[in-house]
């Protein structure tokens, strides 16, 4: 079984509060675009019932970067769904990656929901969407959101969802500097300065076109990892003088992302930009 697994950007994101447990919650916009990793699942012949579960299940990738085995993200969600229905065959699954690692596109987050979705499915396991989200709440904030994709804002920990109609195909381009950005460390700097979340009626406004979407372009994460590795600022007043309507670093970075008014501009953009060799830069389109 092969699934491609989208990336995020987050067209807002504020933090609204801090739980007693350490967990900041948080009012966000999350945006699937076309920029994807591939996760390829297989099963084993036959039943190996008496071997543990770490001896059956096997999770490769072909980026050194992330974790192997029992470290990943991957492995994780197949361990929770696996043992919770007493799956007995072995199971093999390999992680192509094109989301970069540390970018706040969502990587680790996307593969292990697809993981989820995808072994669902395979082994006919019987979870409900809900159920699945309900479980993939345990392994991160943005897990929740990759189980269905769509547009959506997300509230708590990330796991109250309301999906997002009407989002117009906006054409994007992200700069990834070529270093990771550890989430947590973002959050353990993060001084906390509560904001008050938008409303729906903003929101909805705010989407009708990328010219309005300065009204929503806004990230608290910002100041922290902007304040530790300034060449995202710099990123971000490049994809201005591109012509972007509006530029934002996307989760707790490295990665930064630019909206511009049309395919043909965002294209012109590209070109240019693909060429500097200090940068990745990716040519996507929010999937709607």
């Amino acid at each position: 079984m092969k699934i491609r697994t989208p990336a995020k950007i987050n067209l807002r994101l504020r933090v609204v509060g801090k739980r007693a447990d350490g967990y900041h919650l948080l009012d966000t916009i999350i945006l699937p675009v076309s920029l994807y990793d591939e996760i390829i699942i297989n099963k084993g012949r036959g039943v190996v019932e008496k071997t543990a579960l770490k001896d059956r299940l096997t999770v490769t990738c072909d980026d050194p970067l992330v974790p192997q085995g029992r470290q990943n993200l991957v492995y994780k969600a197949a361990s929770l769904v696996l043992a919770d229905k007493g799956v007995i065959e072995s199971v093999r699954i390999r992680i192509h990656k094109r989301i970069p690692v540390g970018a706040g596109l969502g990587g680790a987050s996307t593969d292990a929901a697809a993981t989820l979705v995808g072994l669902n499915r395979l082994f006919r396991l019987g979870y409900t969407l809900k159920g699945l989200q309900k479980i993939s709440s345990i392994l991160g904030a943005d897990v929740p959101f990759f189980i269905k994709g769509v547009p959506a804002r997300a509230r708590g920990i990330g796991e109250r969802l309301t999906p997002l109609s009407g989002i117009p195909r906006l054409w994007l381009i992200i700069l990834y500097p070529k270093f990771p950005v550890s989430t947590a460390w973002v959050y353990r700097n993060l001084s906390l300065k509560l904001t008050k979340a938008i409303v729906n009626t903003s929101i909805n406004l705010s989407l009708g076109s990328p010219a309005n979407l300065g009204k929503l372009l806004v990230n608290d994460l910002e100041t922290v990892t902007m304040g530790r590795y300034p060449r995202i600022g710099l990123l971000k007043e490049e994809l201005a003088r591109e012509g972007a309507v509006g530029v934002l670093m996307s989760g707790s970075g490295s990665s930064v992302f630019g909206v511009f008014q049309s395919r043909r501009s965002a294209q012109g953009a590209f070109r240019r930009l693909r060429k500097k060799r200090e940068v990745q830069a990716f040519l996507v389109h929010v999937l709607s």
